[in-house]
Formats: structure tokens, sequence, C-alpha cells
């Protein structure tokens, strides 16, 4: 039986490995894989050699919409992640947050026909608030937003709330992105870094010390164990928080651990010259190569389970208009996340096979995304990027598509091009141009019913 389209030509990329295999595509899905010149198809494309990886599956972004559109929107920031790779994004924003099945459903309403890519979406878990974090993972939410300590207006969570938290969701098999950074250490180093008066940028990296994060993480991952809980730790920022979380989970935690590429490859001194640019928590923490060896290390071998862009971006009028204690956090991810991954395999840093673990089919499977998204195989969404490694480019500013208009990676040298990206067999970008089509749809997490 002839299939809808074949992509004949090129090699594909899963976690297990790379084959010469055209990929037949049907209705939107994986129809199946064969030798090449084999299958049949009303419509064929030709890879041309090139490698085909399964989409990106980001699972920590912040598009603001509703809410801080002047930021970033879904408009943008698909189209922004459409032409890097990624296919589907887990999103939740802090301005406006959704704590309630009626907050979820009018979500759910603003964002029709507004993204480029799929798209599931984080509610945030509020302190003492258990029946409506029930209510919210049978209505299909892919995890809740947990802080241990008070950010972006979110309240933290101390130990306490934390624990019947983490009851609750062991309770009904739901999982936690915990941010985990010490309430009591954090606030006791403002109160401190105000009264000396400093102003100056360098009070970040004292303001959210690796303290703070090793605290929050150790006694979170204890009580991941100890609940019978799922939950990853965001934004992973050095080797030590993973050591901490890949012994408990040795001990039978079900325990993630998510990195983003700000805590591979910028250094902690670069907030000195960069001042709110690096204004993000917890902040960059490698200091020599060394560090940032180690943490490829730990990416390559699994104590570092996958990768997220931690997308949450402002423009530069905003990153500059105010004082280094208020203006935003967070900095644009999307644009850059899938090229640096694949940067990073052309260089001999990861494999292809890890980009396709780590960027897919890991956050995949953790979020109830999988056997829908996160491979190429029969069945799955056609999702599929094609990649050549051959070129190099610049990354520049002035090629953002993400409402912020600049990276914290301009004037970085990287190999490779995502030549084409397509969303359940469909164009969705190419050439580095989106298609902008706003075919994107909303995914059920695992706990819908």
């Amino acid at each position: 039986m002839s299939a809808d389209l074949v992509i004949t030509g090129g090699t594909v990329v899963t976690s297990r490995g790379q084959h010469r295999l055209d990929v037949a595509i049907s209705g939107g899905r994986v129809d199946r894989l064969g030798p090449p010149g084999v299958l049949e198809a009303r419509r064929f494309v030709d890879a041309g050699g090139l490698l085909l990886l399964p989409g990106g599956v980001d699972s920590h972004v912040h598009l603001m919409d509703p809410g801080s559109t002047d930021r970033e929107d879904f408009p943008s920031g698909t189209r922004a992640a459409a032409c890097a790779g990624t296919t589907t994004v887990i999103e939740h924003s802090h301005g406006n947050p959704v704590r309630t099945v009626d907050d979820l459903a009018a979500k759910l309403d603003h964002l029709d026909g507004r993204s480029n890519v799929d798209f599931a979406l984080a509610a945030h878990a509020w302190p003492g608030d258990e029946s409506a974090k029930i209510r919210l993972w049978q209505a299909g939410i892919a995890f809740f937003k947990v802080f241990t300590c008070t950010t972006h207006g979110v309240p933290g969570h101390d130990v306490a709330s934390l624990r019947r938290h983490l009851r609750t969701t062991a309770d009904i098999g739901a999982v936690s992105l915990v941010h985990c950074e010490d309430e009591s250490l954090t606030a006791s180093a403002e109160s401190l870094l105000r009264a000396a008066g400093r102003h100056d940028a360098g009070l970040v990296l004292e303001w959210r010390d690796r303290d703070a994060e090793v605290v929050a993480a150790a006694v979170t991952a204890l009580l991941v164990r100890r609940t019978g809980a799922r939950a990853c730790i965001a934004h992973v920022s050095h080797a030590e928080v993973a050591e901490y979380l890949s012994t408990e989970r040795a001990r039978g935690a079900g325990l993630f651990a998510e990195t983003c590429p700000q805590y591979l490859l910028l250094r902690e001194n670069d907030i000195h010259d960069h001042g709110p640019f690096r204004k993000f928590t917890p902040p960059a923490r490698n200091r020599t190569a060394a560090d940032e060896a180690e943490q490829w290390q730990q990416l390559r071998d699994g104590r570092i389970t996958h990768v997220s862009s931690d997308h949450a971006p402002s423009t530069a009028q905003q990153k500059t208009s105010g004082d280094i204690w208020d203006v935003h956090f967070g900095l644009p991810g999307l644009d850059t996340t899938m090229p640096l991954l694949l940067d990073a395999a052309v260089r001999g840093q990861l494999a292809y096979e890890d980009v396709a673990r780590l960027y897919a089919e890991v956050p995949a499977r953790l979020y109830g995304l999988w056997p829908r998204k996160g491979s190429i195989a029969s069945g799955f969404d056609a999702d599929i990027v094609f990649f050549d490694p051959s070129p190099t480019r610049t990354v520049r500013n002035e090629d953002v598509l993400s409402k912020a208009g600049w990276t914290p990676f301009d004037g970085r040298k990287i190999h490779g091009r995502v030549v084409r990206t397509l969303l359940r067999g469909e164009l969705i970008s190419s050439d580095g141009v989106s298609v902008d089509g706003r075919s994107g749809e909303f995914i059920a997490g695992s706990g819908w019913c």
C-alpha cells in the first residue's frame, strides 16, 4: 500500500543508532521504515544524504502568552522553535499561572491557532492546594512546576509543603518539575546584599549561590525517594547537583535531571561583563574548561538525563531598563538549543544518538508524550528534522526569531544547519524560514481522562 509521502536518501537517527532507511509517512504519522528504494508512496522527498533526527521536545519553555506578550508570545516563540528543529514544547508562564482547571481551559481557548509546533501545558503547584492538583492532572497537564523559593511571584514550598505535594503526586502518578534553590539561603543573602548597598551584577552569584541550589536539590531528591514520587530537578547548573541526584536515583528515586545550554557553555564570571544579559537563576556555575567537560560527560553517561532551553526571554530594552535587582530573570533559548546540541555532536562532545535521547526521547517519555513524540519509528508523529552537518555559521543576534532579538551565544561559531523541519509530516520550516501555519496542536498529558 502506498504511503502519503516517503523520505528517501537520509540517515535516520534515534537514541539506538543510525541507519540508512527510507521513511514512509501516512496520516501525519510514520507508517514504516524500510531499506532504500523499497517503499511506495504518492509523493517522494529526497533527503540528499542528510541526517534525519526526531523533532526536538523542549520540556521547559515560557512563552508569556497570555500575559507579558511584549516579552514573548506563542507565534514568535514557536516560529523560533520550528526553524531550530524543535517540534514540541511544554509551556508554562509564571506571570499568568495555570492553577485551576478553569485556568487551563481559558489558556487553551486563548492559544487556539497561535502555535507553529505541537504543545503541552504545565500547571503551577501552589503550596497546600492539593485538590486542585488532582483535577489538573486529570485535565491533561504535563507536569506541575514547583518552586522551593519564592520566585517570579510564585510562592515557594517549604520542606513540609513539598512533601505534601510529592505525596499527592505519587498517589495520582503525576510528575513535577522542581526549581531548587533554598528559600532561607536566598532570602538571607538578599537581605545582606541589599543592606550592603550592592547593585553590581556580581551580586546575583552571591544571592543565588551554589549552596542554595545544592541544599534544595538534595532535600528534594530525598523526599522524592521517600514519597515514591516522580520528579525532575530543573536546570541543574553544575556537576555536584547532578551527583546528589544520581545517588538518590541509584537508591530507587524516580528522579530526572535537566540541564540547559547556558549551564554547559557559559561561565560564571560572564555576568561581570554582560550584567543583566546573564541574569538567570540558578546562574551559570562553570569556572573552568574542566567544569564544562564534566557536565558534557554527565550528559553522555546519563547522570544528567535530558536538556531543555528554559526559554524565558526579555528584549534588550527590558533587560537594561532597571536595576540588576529588578530586571527580569531569564534567557532566550528556543532559537539555539537544538543547533547547539547538534554542533556538540559535530564536534564530538555528544553523539547524534545522544541528541535524540537528550532532547527528544527522554523528555517525551518523562512527560507522557511517548509513544507519540520522541522518535522516528512506526506509529509516532512524523516530526522530523533534516540536518546537514557540513556548513558552519556564526550565531548572530540579528537572526534570532524570538521577540527577545538577542542571544547569549551571539558570535559563537557552530557547525551544521537545520535544513527543514516537518511536523506530523507537514513542512513547518525550510532553510531558516518558518511556514508560520499555526498548525500546532495541544497534546494532553498522561493523566488525562
